[in-house]
């Protein structure tokens, strides 16, 4: 991620915030350089993409914010401004306060906070699968060949994770069919934000659809650095969604290696 520079700043959305006071830069943003702009008429969280494949799934996540927006209740932040100029995607959103579940759990050492972080996580997981999935969210294609058909032009077109042989494998083996549900596509510790101990947005949504809520698990427990290590940290987040069988080792293995071409 790069520093956003103020005189790079489109005009139109200079102007609508008003005298930017300052930019600062939180520790987010793979796919996007991201900055937290202090203006005259509040606070903001600015998005900026400059390859194709960013571009599309910044235009994605837009049009997924605009639906939850409107026909939900789920913390996610409101659609500002969304500009596309000289091959670059421009997004302005609501600023949410809070810091990351990651940042949060690195930083505690109460197993007692911990757990209700984990818990917490577990539950806004659960209320996302159980929030009706607006129509315009929805695909007559399946979410799984439409994921595997993505897959594969990623794997030919961008620089992946994943294999062709890899590929031909998850191609082969998919797993039991499951109720789609509203999906978030990308639910890490990293895009949930949190303050005080509760959960006060849902970030980075291109990935919202109408899918598999299997591969939201998967990618919520997928373990990271103290994270998600250990059984204990599982079992608690299972606590929050409410179903401790909602996935198979197998299962969990087939989300994950579909994940290395996203």
């Amino acid at each position: 991620m790069k520093p956003i520079h103020l005189e790079e700043i489109p005009s139109v959305i200079q102007e609508y915030v008003r005298n930017i006071h300052s930019i600062t830069f939180p520790r987010q943003g793979y796919t996007s350089d991201v900055g937290i702009i202090q203006s005259e008429n509040g606070q903001y969280a600015l998005k900026r993409t400059k390859e194709p494949q960013f571009n599309t799934w910044l235009k994605k996540e837009i049009i997924v914010l605009k639906s939850l927006n409107q026909k939900t209740s789920l913390p996610v932040p409101k659609v500002e401004k969304f500009i596309e100029v000289a091959g670059q995607s421009w997004a302005l959103l609501e600023y949410l306060e809070g810091e990351t579940l990651r940042a949060a759990l690195t930083k505690t050492h109460s197993k007692v906070e911990r757990e209700a972080l984990l818990i917490n996580f577990g539950k806004v997981v659960s209320d996302i699968h159980a929030t009706p999935c607006p129509e315009g969210l929805k695909n007559e294609k399946t979410w799984l060949d439409d994921m595997l058909d993505q897959a594969a032009y990623n794997l030919h077109n961008y620089e992946v994770d994943g294999s062709e042989d890899l590929l031909e494998q998850i191609k082969e083996n998919r797993p039991n069919k499951m109720k789609q549900t509203l999906i978030h596509g990308d639910l890490t510790v990293d895009n949930i934000l949190v303050h005080n101990g509760v959960v006060t947005g849902i970030i980075d949504w291109s990935g919202g659809a109408y899918g598999d809520p299997r591969y939201d698990v998967s990618l919520a427990i997928r373990p990271k650095p103290h994270i998600f290590e250990w059984e204990s940290d599982k079992l608690c987040f299972l606590e929050g969604y409410g179903c401790s069988n909602i996935l198979t080792k197998g299962e969990y293995d087939y989300f994950i290696n579909l994940y290395e071409y996203f």
